[in-house]
């Protein structure tokens, strides 16, 4: 095979900075956020990091110290940076990508102290997305820093006291029941709810919580807001013994309350004398959820890249010290930076945690994208009558043939309807896709990354915090639905023909980039994308070997892998547009111009090693899926030659005889196997796909050696910038 040498290029000078990422992930030129990553970033690596460094995760109790955190996020403007403008807040405009940016920078240094911080704005979600103009004029002011010295905090109350909490957020046993409706007068509703795993509780002055019907009155279920001062019972329940996430506090509540039925979220209306919720509970969740476990996955990813620093410096000074290791000599220059498999094995941690940012953040923006959109869509759809629920539905599902054909177009519909049905079929799979590669496979990278710090790793003083990183992050896979869940979700949202309308366009676009930069692997990525395609409409259409249908809901042996593979593909994608995002504006920006050439070269070969890794994993997973759950073929059934056959065809065929492999001799025996080899009639185009991806590989260890380079020459700050 011939090849073509590549020149020698310059490596990574220094670790990428705020302009860099800033480029990558598209705020350039939003000096608003700007500012609230520099605020949160000074809580995070100062407050944050000291209680840490003292040793305050390790009490399960809400003590002072970690309640002095609250006051620092008010002061910095975290709390702030959820609320519109006439609350107290100070961007403009949605805020998913803000929220994102915040929980990333807090996340850099503690899980819990995000979680914290968050858990507060989910409480608000329910709220701000469902809720009344009355309601969240209400609690967004009472919940503003800006405007009250001691605003309320709030809690988000969903799961049950049921075995394995979380499983099912369908199931609801807090009940909701008339406690009182005089004539003429507003309802008063009898709340019992019991939370399980509640964060925020320690200090929640309300609390949003799912609750389902117990009386005949009132219809389905819905979420209301239940405050400390109401009637009743408020208990704020006994720690949770969890390991992970100690700075945010974490209960089991008990509540039974008595509260007006304008509680309700999203309000009601009363229909032959029954309360009837305008938003069930599922409704109201799936507003907040779709957003808000964005913002987890981003945590996670937060994780995998501030281990690059320390690990860095680790593995340059392991051997420094040492009476046989002197100043000048490669054992105490590079340390264990002098073995390959160190550099190789941080590649795949960085390249993970870039991939899994860039997927992250381009989720936020979607929705800050689609915010908007959804509030016009709505109002549209009320004009027509179309309402909301089922009507609303076959509305926007009768438009699919026209987002169809503007995609295929590549044209940007001027119908709203048709721009949100465009855009909200992309997020319907971003959400989950962030949320179940960022946690799921970011935690078990970040195993590795642990396990490259050695024994040191597992100790309460590893620098970076890796150890308690790594066990955040097992939480974090099942904060708002564990990666099952997700998984469900991607097996419906995946198989929307405007999502893979889009899909398709995808591979086109990969193809471009490949074109102009090859060094991305992009090549690689399109025909991986192209064989999870080829393979999703088989295996919609294929049968096992006992006649099942293969995709279906209840195959989750099917559906499942299928979700995973898409989730590799969307990210490994991502940071292949965030690259070129960089190629095409880094060396206009005076503080990345400089180096500009290595950074650049760094950052390709991070997409080719992402690339190399997503395409194995998914000819991998289509393979199995495609084969395996056909019977093989045994010695009895086709496909293999009779000894005596053979023997008759040499006559006819010369020589086909010494050719044959599958022979089964005249006494009954065959080669040591389970039967003649498989056949591939009808998957030609698979096998070739498969041939051809493997080939894209190419070069992509290559692009690890070259990226390993700059791991050993790049420049590091001579102590982390939060204490150990």
């Amino acid at each position: 095979m011939r090849t073509t040498a590549r020149p020698k290029t310059a490596t990574l000078k220094t670790l990428p900075g705020d302009d860099v990422h800033q480029i990558l992930w598209r705020f350039s030129d939003r000096f608003d956020l700007q500012m609230l990553v520099n605020s949160v970033r000074s809580v995070a690596r100062g407050p944050v990091a000291r209680l840490v460094a003292s040793g305050a995760r390790n009490t399960h109790e809400w003590t002072p110290e970690k309640a002095s955190l609250l006051k620092e996020f008010d002061a910095a403007g975290v709390t702030s940076a959820s609320l519109d403008a006439e609350y107290g807040g100070y961007i403009d405009g949605p805020k998913n990508f803000a929220l994102a940016l915040s929980a990333f920078e807090l996340a850099w240094v503690d899980g819990g102290a995000a979680t914290a911080s968050l858990a507060g704005c989910l409480a608000l979600a329910p709220i701000h997305e469902r809720g009344t103009e009355e309601q969240r004029a209400h609690y967004m002011k009472l919940c503003s820093p800006t405007l009250n010295a001691e605003p309320l905090r709030g809690a988000f109350c969903l799961t049950e006291p049921l075995p394995y909490v979380g499983v099912e957020t369908g199931l609801l046993s807090g009940k909701v029941r008339i406690a009182e409706w005089k004539e003429g007068e507003e309802p008063m509703l009898e709340v019992d709810k019991r939370g399980r795993f509640t964060t925020n509780m320690g200090f929640a002055n309300f609390v949003t919580a799912a609750v389902d019907s117990g009386d005949e009155r009132i219809k389905g279920s819905c979420m209301v807001i239940l405050e400390e001062t109401d009637p009743g019972t408020f208990d704020r329940g006994s720690a949770t013994k969890k390991m992970v996430h100690q700075l945010s506090s974490t209960t089991d509540p008990i509540f039974h309350l008595t509260v007006p039925a304008s509680r309700i979220i999203g309000g009601y209306e009363i229909k032959d004398g029954v309360i009837v919720p305008n938003f069930n509970h599922s409704e109201v969740i799936e507003a907040v959820f779709r957003r808000t476990r964005v913002t987890v996955g981003l945590m996670t990813a937060a994780k995998l890249l501030s281990a690059v620093e320390p690990l860095l410096r680790y593995h340059r000074d392991r051997f420094r010290g040492g009476e046989t290791t002197h100043p000048g000599s490669v054992r105490y220059e590079l340390g264990l930076q002098q073995k390959e498999d160190v550099l190789h094995r941080l590649l795949e941690v960085w390249a993970t945690g870039e991939a899994a940012a860039s997927l992250g953040f381009a989720a936020a923006r979607l929705f800050d994208e689609l915010d908007p959109l959804e509030q016009e869509k709505t109002a549209l759809l009320a004009a027509q009558g179309a309402g909301k629920g089922m009507s609303a539905f076959r509305a926007m599902r009768k438009l699919e043939p026209d987002a169809i054909a503007a995609i295929r177009a590549h044209r940007t519909p001027d119908n709203p309807l048709i721009r949100y049905l465009i855009l909200d079929s992309a997020a319907n799979v971003f959400c989950p896709a962030a949320k179940l590669w960022n946690t799921g496979h970011g935690a078990n990278e970040l195993r590795e990354a642990v396990s490259l710090m050695g024994g040191y790793g597992i100790t309460e003083d590893c620098p970076g915090f890796l150890v308690q990183k790594w066990t955040d992050a097992q939480l974090e896979a099942t904060y708002e639905g564990p990666e099952a869940v997700q998984r469900r979700q991607l097996s419906v949202t995946m198989t929307n023909e405007v999502f893979l309308a889009q899909f398709q366009n995808w591979i086109g676009e990969l193809r471009v980039i490949a074109g102009e930069h090859p060094a991305t692997s992009a090549c690689a990525l399109a025909t991986a994308m192209q064989m999870w395609l080829w393979t999703l409409r088989h295996l919609q259409n294929a049968k096992d070997a006992d006649g099942q249908n293969l995709y279906q809901s209840s195959r989750q042996g099917v559906t499942f892998p299928m979700a995973d593979a898409l989730c590799w593909l969307l990210s490994a994608r991502q940071l292949v547009l965030d690259t070129m995002e960089l190629a095409a504006k880094g060396r206009d920006n005076a503080s990345v111009a400089e180096g500009f050439d290595g950074l650049m070269e760094f950052y390709t070969d991070l997409c080719s090693i992402q690339s190399g890794r997503t395409a194995g994993e998914v000819g991998r997973i289509c393979a199995e899926l495609v084969f395996g759950y056909n019977r093989h073929v045994d010695w009895t059934g086709e496909g293999c030659f009779h000894r005596e056959e053979l023997i008759s065809l040499e006559s006819i065929i010369p020589g086909i005889e010494s050719m044959a492999r599958d022979v089964l001799e005249t006494d009954g025996s065959h080669p040591p196997k389970a039967g003649p080899c498989v056949r591939f009639n009808g998957y030609e185009q698979f096998q070739a796909l498969r041939s051809k991806l493997d080939g894209c590989i190419t070069g992509s260890q290559l692009a690890k050696d070259r990226a390993g380079e700059s791991l050993v020459a790049v420049m590091i700050p001579a102590a982390l910038d939060y204490p150990a």
